[in-house]
Protein backbone atom coordinates (compact mmCIF):
# COMPACT_ATOMS: atom_id res chain seq x y z
CA UNK A 1 0.00 0.00 0.00
CA UNK A 2 0.92 3.63 -0.77
CA UNK A 3 4.70 3.77 -1.88
CA UNK A 4 6.46 0.54 -0.96
CA UNK A 5 9.51 2.28 0.37
CA UNK A 6 7.76 5.06 2.07
CA UNK A 7 7.92 4.67 5.44
CA UNK A 8 11.32 4.09 5.20
CA UNK A 9 12.09 7.21 3.30
CA UNK A 10 9.47 9.88 4.36
CA UNK A 11 9.64 11.14 8.07
CA UNK A 12 6.06 11.38 10.00
CA UNK A 13 4.38 14.86 10.06
CA UNK A 14 1.02 15.91 11.67
CA UNK A 15 -0.67 19.06 11.54
CA UNK A 16 0.70 22.12 12.90
CA UNK A 17 -0.93 24.25 15.41
CA UNK A 18 -1.35 27.89 15.60
CA UNK A 19 1.15 29.47 18.68
CA UNK A 20 -0.76 28.91 22.09
CA UNK A 21 -0.43 32.87 22.84
CA UNK A 22 -2.10 33.28 19.46
CA UNK A 23 -4.96 30.72 19.69
CA UNK A 24 -6.40 31.17 23.37
CA UNK A 25 -7.34 34.45 21.88
CA UNK A 26 -10.32 32.56 19.82
CA UNK A 27 -12.43 29.50 20.23
CA UNK A 28 -11.82 28.62 16.76
CA UNK A 29 -10.04 25.54 14.65
CA UNK A 30 -6.24 26.58 15.29
CA UNK A 31 -4.64 23.21 13.64
CA UNK A 32 -3.00 24.57 10.52
CA UNK A 33 -3.70 21.51 7.38
CA UNK A 34 -0.97 19.61 5.05
CA UNK A 35 -0.61 20.42 2.05
CA UNK A 36 -1.94 18.18 -0.74
CA UNK A 37 1.16 16.81 -1.72
CA UNK A 38 2.30 16.57 2.30
CA UNK A 39 -0.89 14.62 2.99
CA UNK A 40 0.08 12.32 0.05
CA UNK A 41 3.52 11.58 1.39
CA UNK A 42 1.91 11.00 4.27
CA UNK A 43 -0.68 8.46 2.93
CA UNK A 44 2.37 7.17 1.07
CA UNK A 45 4.08 5.76 4.41
CA UNK A 46 1.54 3.45 4.53
CA UNK A 47 2.92 0.35 4.72
CA UNK A 48 2.08 -3.55 2.93
CA UNK A 49 2.51 -4.82 6.42
CA UNK A 50 0.70 -8.04 5.59
CA UNK A 51 -2.09 -7.55 8.76
CA UNK A 52 -3.43 -4.00 8.99
CA UNK A 53 -4.45 -3.89 12.37
CA UNK A 54 -5.37 -0.50 11.98
CA UNK A 55 -8.74 -0.97 10.63
CA UNK A 56 -9.49 -3.85 12.96
CA UNK A 57 -11.64 -2.61 15.98
CA UNK A 58 -9.95 -4.37 18.40
CA UNK A 59 -6.86 -3.36 18.23
CA UNK A 60 -7.68 -0.16 15.99
CA UNK A 61 -10.49 1.88 14.25
CA UNK A 62 -14.00 0.71 15.70
CA UNK A 63 -15.72 1.16 12.38
CA UNK A 64 -13.33 -0.80 10.56
CA UNK A 65 -12.09 2.16 8.13
CA UNK A 66 -10.30 0.52 4.91
CA UNK A 67 -6.91 2.30 5.74
CA UNK A 68 -4.55 0.54 3.30
CA UNK A 69 -6.82 0.97 0.81
CA UNK A 70 -7.68 5.06 1.35
CA UNK A 71 -4.23 5.27 1.56
CA UNK A 72 -2.86 3.69 -1.43
CA UNK A 73 -5.84 6.11 -3.54
CA UNK A 74 -4.41 9.04 -1.79
CA UNK A 75 -1.13 8.45 -3.04
CA UNK A 76 -2.13 7.88 -6.44
CA UNK A 77 -4.18 10.97 -6.64
CA UNK A 78 -7.60 9.14 -6.47
CA UNK A 79 -9.01 11.70 -4.00
CA UNK A 80 -12.85 11.26 -4.71
CA UNK A 81 -12.34 7.22 -4.95
CA UNK A 82 -10.77 7.52 -1.79
CA UNK A 83 -13.44 9.58 0.10
CA UNK A 84 -15.90 7.13 -1.25
CA UNK A 85 -14.13 4.45 0.22
CA UNK A 86 -13.62 6.27 3.92
CA UNK A 87 -17.28 6.80 3.77
CA UNK A 88 -18.63 3.37 2.86
CA UNK A 89 -17.62 2.78 6.59
CA UNK A 90 -17.50 5.92 7.95
CA UNK A 91 -20.60 8.81 7.92
CA UNK A 92 -19.02 11.44 9.28
CA UNK A 93 -15.11 11.24 8.91
CA UNK A 94 -14.60 15.00 9.69
CA UNK A 95 -16.04 14.00 12.83
CA UNK A 96 -13.31 11.43 13.90
CA UNK A 97 -10.87 13.16 11.83
CA UNK A 98 -10.82 15.69 14.02
CA UNK A 99 -12.09 14.60 17.73
CA UNK A 100 -11.13 10.75 17.81
CA UNK A 101 -8.12 9.83 19.86
CA UNK A 102 -6.81 7.71 16.69
CA UNK A 103 -6.43 4.38 18.16
CA UNK A 104 -6.43 2.93 14.90
CA UNK A 105 -2.18 5.02 14.77
CA UNK A 106 -1.83 2.84 18.46
CA UNK A 107 -2.48 -0.09 16.53
CA UNK A 108 -0.22 1.01 13.28
CA UNK A 109 2.41 -1.82 12.75
CA UNK A 110 4.79 1.27 12.21
CA UNK A 111 3.89 2.22 16.18
CA UNK A 112 6.52 -0.01 17.18
CA UNK A 113 9.10 2.23 16.63
CA UNK A 114 6.96 5.61 17.59
CA UNK A 115 6.37 6.60 13.73
CA UNK A 116 2.93 5.83 13.37
CA UNK A 117 1.23 6.41 9.53
CA UNK A 118 -0.78 9.96 10.40
CA UNK A 119 -3.80 8.19 9.71
CA UNK A 120 -6.17 10.79 11.43
CA UNK A 121 -4.50 13.67 9.42
CA UNK A 122 -5.11 11.83 6.34
CA UNK A 123 -8.54 10.86 7.28
CA UNK A 124 -9.63 14.31 7.66
CA UNK A 125 -8.04 15.76 5.04
CA UNK A 126 -10.22 13.46 2.35
CA UNK A 127 -12.99 14.12 4.39
CA UNK A 128 -12.55 18.15 4.20
CA UNK A 129 -11.56 17.67 0.62
CA UNK A 130 -14.82 15.98 -0.54
CA UNK A 131 -16.93 18.83 1.39
CA UNK A 132 -14.56 21.13 0.13
CA UNK A 133 -15.53 19.53 -3.59
CA UNK A 134 -18.69 19.13 -3.65
CA UNK A 135 -18.09 15.32 -3.60
CA UNK A 136 -20.66 14.56 -0.76
CA UNK A 137 -24.05 14.58 -2.05
CA UNK A 138 -27.55 13.86 -0.31
CA UNK A 139 -28.65 10.25 -0.89
CA UNK A 140 -32.26 10.17 -1.22
CA UNK A 141 -33.89 6.66 -1.38
CA UNK A 142 -35.43 5.54 -4.50
CA UNK A 143 -38.57 4.16 -2.24
CA UNK A 144 -40.26 3.92 0.37
CA UNK A 145 -40.65 1.16 2.77
CA UNK A 146 -43.94 2.50 4.38
CA UNK A 147 -42.20 1.95 7.66
CA UNK A 148 -41.46 4.51 10.06
CA UNK A 149 -38.77 5.19 13.01
CA UNK A 150 -38.04 7.07 15.88
CA UNK A 151 -33.96 8.09 16.98
CA UNK A 152 -33.93 9.62 20.41
CA UNK A 153 -30.93 11.81 20.22
CA UNK A 154 -29.17 13.43 18.02
CA UNK A 155 -25.20 12.56 18.87
CA UNK A 156 -23.08 10.43 16.49
CA UNK A 157 -24.64 7.19 17.32
CA UNK A 158 -28.67 8.74 16.91
CA UNK A 159 -27.00 10.70 13.78
CA UNK A 160 -25.32 7.96 12.35
CA UNK A 161 -28.48 5.26 12.63
CA UNK A 162 -31.15 8.17 11.53
CA UNK A 163 -29.00 8.51 7.83
CA UNK A 164 -28.62 4.73 7.56
CA UNK A 165 -32.65 3.94 7.85
CA UNK A 166 -33.05 6.26 5.53
CA UNK A 167 -31.26 5.54 3.09
CA UNK A 168 -32.66 2.28 2.43
CA UNK A 169 -36.20 4.33 2.09
CA UNK A 170 -37.63 4.28 6.22
CA UNK A 171 -39.48 7.43 7.84
CA UNK A 172 -37.08 8.66 10.33
CA UNK A 173 -37.97 11.18 12.84
CA UNK A 174 -34.74 12.08 15.07
CA UNK A 175 -35.99 13.26 18.52
CA UNK A 176 -33.45 15.80 19.84
CA UNK A 177 -33.55 17.65 23.38
CA UNK A 178 -31.92 20.82 21.97
CA UNK A 179 -32.32 23.12 19.53
CA UNK A 180 -29.98 21.90 17.03
CA UNK A 181 -28.18 18.50 16.62
CA UNK A 182 -25.13 16.96 17.56
CA UNK A 183 -25.84 16.02 21.05
CA UNK A 184 -22.30 16.65 23.30
CA UNK A 185 -20.28 16.88 19.79
CA UNK A 186 -22.26 20.64 19.82
CA UNK A 187 -22.71 21.44 23.34
CA UNK A 188 -19.70 19.49 24.93
CA UNK A 189 -16.83 19.09 22.54
CA UNK A 190 -15.30 22.95 22.41
CA UNK A 191 -15.23 24.85 19.06
CA UNK A 192 -11.55 24.91 19.12
CA UNK A 193 -11.59 20.92 18.44
CA UNK A 194 -14.81 20.58 16.03
CA UNK A 195 -16.23 24.18 14.72
CA UNK A 196 -20.09 23.47 14.45
CA UNK A 197 -20.96 24.51 10.76
CA UNK A 198 -19.54 20.36 10.08
CA UNK A 199 -22.61 19.24 12.01
CA UNK A 200 -24.77 21.94 10.15
CA UNK A 201 -23.64 20.44 6.86
CA UNK A 202 -24.50 17.23 7.90
CA UNK A 203 -27.75 18.42 9.19
CA UNK A 204 -28.78 19.70 5.86
CA UNK A 205 -27.53 16.31 3.84
CA UNK A 206 -29.84 14.37 6.53
CA UNK A 207 -32.33 16.87 5.76
CA UNK A 208 -32.18 16.66 2.36
CA UNK A 209 -32.28 12.27 2.45
CA UNK A 210 -35.58 12.86 4.55
CA UNK A 211 -34.93 12.58 8.14
CA UNK A 212 -37.22 14.44 9.78
CA UNK A 213 -36.16 16.46 13.39
CA UNK A 214 -38.07 17.74 15.91
CA UNK A 215 -35.83 20.08 18.26
CA UNK A 216 -36.83 20.92 22.04
CA UNK A 217 -38.44 17.51 23.20
CA UNK A 218 -36.79 15.71 25.34
CA UNK A 219 -38.82 12.71 25.66
CA UNK A 220 -39.90 11.82 28.98
CA UNK A 221 -40.43 15.18 29.75
CA UNK A 222 -42.06 17.03 26.99
CA UNK A 223 -43.92 14.24 26.13
CA UNK A 224 -43.89 10.28 27.15
CA UNK A 225 -41.80 7.69 25.47
CA UNK A 226 -45.37 6.07 24.98
CA UNK A 227 -46.04 8.44 22.17
CA UNK A 228 -43.25 7.48 19.87
CA UNK A 229 -43.80 3.43 20.72
CA UNK A 230 -47.40 3.76 19.97
CA UNK A 231 -46.48 6.38 16.29
CA UNK A 232 -43.81 4.68 15.13
CA UNK A 233 -42.37 0.65 14.16
CA UNK A 234 -39.68 0.77 15.86
CA UNK A 235 -37.74 3.16 18.49
CA UNK A 236 -34.07 3.70 18.80
CA UNK A 237 -32.39 4.96 21.81
CA UNK A 238 -29.75 7.32 21.55
CA UNK A 239 -29.35 9.60 24.56
CA UNK A 240 -26.01 9.27 25.77
CA UNK A 241 -24.43 8.92 29.07
CA UNK A 242 -25.04 12.27 31.19
CA UNK A 243 -24.84 11.25 34.71
CA UNK A 244 -21.75 12.76 36.48
CA UNK A 245 -19.31 11.00 38.19
CA UNK A 246 -18.81 12.74 42.08
CA UNK A 247 -15.36 12.87 42.63
CA UNK A 248 -15.77 11.55 46.23
CA UNK A 249 -14.93 14.61 48.33
CA UNK A 250 -17.23 17.27 50.55
CA UNK A 251 -17.57 20.70 49.92
CA UNK A 252 -18.84 19.80 46.10
CA UNK A 253 -21.83 22.49 47.41
CA UNK A 254 -20.05 25.63 47.34
CA UNK A 255 -20.78 28.37 44.95
CA UNK A 256 -18.05 27.70 41.95
CA UNK A 257 -17.53 24.55 41.78
CA UNK A 258 -19.38 22.93 38.63
CA UNK A 259 -19.23 19.53 36.97
CA UNK A 260 -17.59 20.45 33.77
CA UNK A 261 -20.75 20.01 31.68
CA UNK A 262 -22.93 22.91 32.26
CA UNK A 263 -19.49 24.77 32.16
CA UNK A 264 -18.71 23.68 28.56
CA UNK A 265 -22.21 23.69 27.53
CA UNK A 266 -22.01 27.18 28.37
CA UNK A 267 -19.91 28.13 26.20
CA UNK A 268 -20.84 26.48 23.33
CA UNK A 269 -24.28 28.17 23.70
CA UNK A 270 -22.57 31.47 23.22
CA UNK A 271 -20.08 30.57 20.43
CA UNK A 272 -23.51 28.87 18.82
CA UNK A 273 -25.19 32.42 19.12
CA UNK A 274 -27.33 30.67 21.67
CA UNK A 275 -28.80 32.29 25.20
CA UNK A 276 -27.07 31.07 28.18
CA UNK A 277 -30.33 31.10 30.69
CA UNK A 278 -28.47 29.45 33.65
CA UNK A 279 -25.99 31.76 35.72
CA UNK A 280 -23.36 32.16 33.98
CA UNK A 281 -19.51 30.32 34.72
CA UNK A 282 -16.54 31.66 33.15
CA UNK A 283 -13.03 31.23 34.58
CA UNK A 284 -11.92 35.03 33.57
CA UNK A 285 -9.52 36.39 36.18
CA UNK A 286 -10.07 33.18 38.38
CA UNK A 287 -7.30 30.52 39.86
CA UNK A 288 -8.57 27.76 38.20
CA UNK A 289 -8.77 24.16 39.84
CA UNK A 290 -10.02 20.84 37.32
CA UNK A 291 -10.77 17.70 38.81
CA UNK A 292 -9.95 14.72 36.35
CA UNK A 293 -7.18 13.57 33.65
CA UNK A 294 -9.25 12.56 31.11
CA UNK A 295 -10.51 14.49 27.36
CA UNK A 296 -13.44 16.20 29.26
CA UNK A 297 -10.88 17.83 31.74
CA UNK A 298 -8.65 18.76 28.68
CA UNK A 299 -11.63 20.69 27.11
CA UNK A 300 -12.24 22.82 30.49
CA UNK A 301 -8.19 23.95 30.42
CA UNK A 302 -8.44 25.41 26.80
CA UNK A 303 -11.95 27.08 27.68
CA UNK A 304 -10.98 28.43 30.91
CA UNK A 305 -7.95 29.41 29.10
CA UNK A 306 -9.72 31.29 26.41
CA UNK A 307 -11.98 32.75 29.10
CA UNK A 308 -8.80 34.32 30.81
CA UNK A 309 -8.05 32.33 33.31
CA UNK A 310 -5.06 33.39 35.68
CA UNK A 311 -3.76 29.95 35.72
CA UNK A 312 -5.10 26.31 35.70
CA UNK A 313 -4.57 23.47 37.60
CA UNK A 314 -5.46 20.03 36.77
CA UNK A 315 -5.25 17.73 39.40
CA UNK A 316 -4.69 13.80 38.20
CA UNK A 317 -5.22 10.47 40.58
CA UNK A 318 -3.20 8.64 38.40
CA UNK A 319 0.55 8.64 38.91
CA UNK A 320 2.33 10.12 35.57
CA UNK A 321 2.42 7.97 32.86
CA UNK A 322 6.04 6.38 31.10
CA UNK A 323 7.06 8.83 28.44
CA UNK A 324 6.53 5.62 25.85
CA UNK A 325 3.34 2.57 26.47
CA UNK A 326 3.77 -1.35 26.49
CA UNK A 327 3.39 -1.68 22.22
CA UNK A 328 1.66 -5.18 22.91
CA UNK A 329 -1.58 -3.44 24.50
CA UNK A 330 -4.19 -3.22 22.47
CA UNK A 331 -7.97 -2.13 22.33
CA UNK A 332 -10.15 -1.72 24.26
CA UNK A 333 -7.10 -1.37 26.98
CA UNK A 334 -5.89 1.80 26.03
CA UNK A 335 -1.99 2.09 25.84
CA UNK A 336 -0.78 4.25 28.98
CA UNK A 337 1.82 6.63 28.20
CA UNK A 338 2.40 10.19 28.45
CA UNK A 339 0.14 12.28 26.45
CA UNK A 340 -0.04 16.26 26.65
CA UNK A 341 -2.99 17.80 24.79
CA UNK A 342 -3.05 21.29 23.35
CA UNK A 343 -5.54 22.62 25.86
CA UNK A 344 -2.78 20.98 28.37
CA UNK A 345 0.22 22.61 26.18
CA UNK A 346 -1.65 26.19 26.51
CA UNK A 347 0.24 26.64 30.07
CA UNK A 348 -1.39 23.98 32.80
CA UNK A 349 -0.37 22.76 35.61
CA UNK A 350 -0.49 19.08 35.90
CA UNK A 351 -0.44 17.53 39.49
CA UNK A 352 -0.41 13.53 39.11
CA UNK A 353 -1.05 11.02 41.83
CA UNK A 354 -3.09 13.70 43.33
CA UNK A 355 -6.45 13.19 45.25
CA UNK A 356 -8.93 15.55 45.83
CA UNK A 357 -9.63 15.23 50.04
CA UNK A 358 -11.93 18.21 50.51
CA UNK A 359 -12.96 21.66 48.67
CA UNK A 360 -12.91 24.81 51.21
CA UNK A 361 -15.31 27.78 51.14
CA UNK A 362 -14.71 30.83 52.69
CA UNK A 363 -16.77 32.63 54.91
CA UNK A 364 -19.25 33.62 52.21
CA UNK A 365 -19.70 29.76 50.66
CA UNK A 366 -17.86 30.79 47.92
CA UNK A 367 -14.86 28.26 47.07
CA UNK A 368 -11.15 29.10 48.14
CA UNK A 369 -9.53 26.33 47.52
CA UNK A 370 -8.84 22.57 47.19
CA UNK A 371 -7.27 20.44 49.73
CA UNK A 372 -5.57 17.28 48.20
CA UNK A 373 -2.50 14.72 49.16
CA UNK A 374 -0.50 12.47 47.14
CA UNK A 375 -1.90 8.52 46.36
CA UNK A 376 -0.71 5.54 46.25
CA UNK A 377 -1.02 2.47 44.18
CA UNK A 378 -4.12 2.07 46.25
CA UNK A 379 -5.26 5.45 45.17
CA UNK A 380 -5.37 5.92 48.88
CA UNK A 381 -3.61 9.21 50.56
CA UNK A 382 -0.28 9.19 51.84
CA UNK A 383 -0.08 10.70 55.13
CA UNK A 384 2.08 13.70 55.33
CA UNK A 385 1.47 14.83 51.82
CA UNK A 386 -1.39 17.19 52.23
CA UNK A 387 -1.83 20.16 50.43
CA UNK A 388 -3.94 22.96 49.35
CA UNK A 389 -4.24 24.89 45.63
CA UNK A 390 -5.90 28.56 45.78
CA UNK A 391 -8.85 27.71 43.54
CA UNK A 392 -12.01 30.64 42.56
CA UNK A 393 -13.42 28.37 40.40
CA UNK A 394 -13.25 24.30 40.40
CA UNK A 395 -14.27 22.28 37.55
CA UNK A 396 -15.24 18.04 38.29
CA UNK A 397 -14.58 16.57 35.32
CA UNK A 398 -14.24 12.48 36.07
CA UNK A 399 -16.21 11.27 33.47
CA UNK A 400 -20.10 10.00 32.92
CA UNK A 401 -21.11 6.96 35.29
CA UNK A 402 -24.87 5.93 32.98
CA UNK A 403 -27.47 7.69 31.04
CA UNK A 404 -30.05 9.70 32.80
CA UNK A 405 -32.52 6.99 34.55
CA UNK A 406 -35.00 9.64 35.18
CA UNK A 407 -37.93 10.39 32.73
CA UNK A 408 -37.47 8.38 29.73
CA UNK A 409 -35.83 5.34 31.33
CA UNK A 410 -38.16 5.32 33.93
CA UNK A 411 -40.97 5.49 31.37
CA UNK A 412 -39.49 2.67 29.32
CA UNK A 413 -38.80 0.30 32.46
CA UNK A 414 -36.10 -2.02 30.45
CA UNK A 415 -33.65 -3.83 31.61
CA UNK A 416 -29.93 -2.21 32.68
CA UNK A 417 -26.94 -3.89 32.92
CA UNK A 418 -25.10 -3.78 36.36
CA UNK A 419 -23.26 -0.32 35.30
CA UNK A 420 -26.81 0.74 34.89
CA UNK A 421 -27.02 1.68 31.24
CA UNK A 422 -29.90 0.27 29.01
CA UNK A 423 -28.93 -2.92 28.35
CA UNK A 424 -28.35 -4.83 24.35
CA UNK A 425 -26.55 -7.27 22.64
CA UNK A 426 -24.26 -6.15 20.02
CA UNK A 427 -26.37 -7.52 17.22
CA UNK A 428 -29.93 -7.20 17.76
CA UNK A 429 -29.79 -3.58 19.60
CA UNK A 430 -32.91 -4.85 21.10
CA UNK A 431 -33.77 -3.77 24.73
CA UNK A 432 -36.10 -5.83 27.05
CA UNK A 433 -39.02 -3.86 25.62
CA UNK A 434 -40.65 -4.82 22.64
CA UNK A 435 -39.55 -2.84 19.67
CA UNK A 436 -37.29 -0.31 21.68
CA UNK A 437 -33.36 -0.65 20.47
CA UNK A 438 -30.28 1.37 21.98
CA UNK A 439 -27.26 2.15 20.54
CA UNK A 440 -24.18 4.37 21.76
CA UNK A 441 -23.48 5.50 24.94
CA UNK A 442 -27.04 5.14 26.32
CA UNK A 443 -25.97 1.43 26.01
CA UNK A 444 -22.00 0.85 26.68
CA UNK A 445 -21.78 3.67 28.60
CA UNK A 446 -19.11 6.80 28.03
CA UNK A 447 -17.03 6.16 25.18
CA UNK A 448 -15.50 7.19 21.91
CA UNK A 449 -17.30 9.56 18.96
CA UNK A 450 -16.15 6.56 16.82
CA UNK A 451 -17.86 4.01 19.04
CA UNK A 452 -21.28 5.69 18.72
CA UNK A 453 -21.05 5.92 14.76
CA UNK A 454 -20.11 2.28 14.65
CA UNK A 455 -23.16 1.51 17.26
CA UNK A 456 -25.60 3.27 15.37
CA UNK A 457 -24.74 2.01 11.60
CA UNK A 458 -25.32 -1.67 13.53
CA UNK A 459 -28.39 -0.77 15.29
CA UNK A 460 -30.05 1.08 12.28
CA UNK A 461 -28.98 -3.01 10.21
CA UNK A 462 -30.28 -4.57 13.17
CA UNK A 463 -34.01 -2.40 12.94
CA UNK A 464 -34.35 -3.06 8.89
CA UNK A 465 -33.31 -6.33 9.18
CA UNK A 466 -36.19 -6.64 11.78
CA UNK A 467 -39.01 -4.78 9.73
CA UNK A 468 -38.37 -6.02 6.37
CA UNK A 469 -36.99 -9.46 6.99
CA UNK A 470 -33.67 -8.79 5.49
CA UNK A 471 -30.99 -5.52 5.16
CA UNK A 472 -28.90 -4.42 2.30
CA UNK A 473 -26.85 -2.39 5.24
CA UNK A 474 -23.61 -3.01 6.19
CA UNK A 475 -22.58 -4.03 9.84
Amino acid sequence: MGKVTGFLEIDRQEQRYEPASDRVRHHREFTIPLTEPEVRNQAARCMDCGVPYCHDETTGCPVNNQIPDWNDLVYNGKWEDAARNLHSTNNFPEFTGRICPAPCEEGCTLNLEDIPVAIKTVEQSIADKAIGSGWIKPQPPKSSTGKNIAVVGSGPAGLAAAQQLARVGHEVHVYEREPKPGGLLRYGIPDFKMEKHHIDFRQHQLEAEGVIFHFGENIGVTRPLSDLQSGHDAVLLCGGAEHPRHPGCEGTEYEGVHYAMPYLVQQNRRNGGEQVTDEPILAAGKYVVVIGGGDTASDCIGTAFRQGAVSVTQLDIRPQPPQKEDKLTNWPNWAVKMRTSSSQAEGAVREFSAGTLEIVADEAGHVAGVKCARVGISRQPIEGTDFILKADLVLMAIGFAHPVHEGMLEQLGARLDKRGNLYADTFSYKTSVEGVYAAGDMRRGQSLVVWAIREGRQAARAIDLDLMGKTALPR
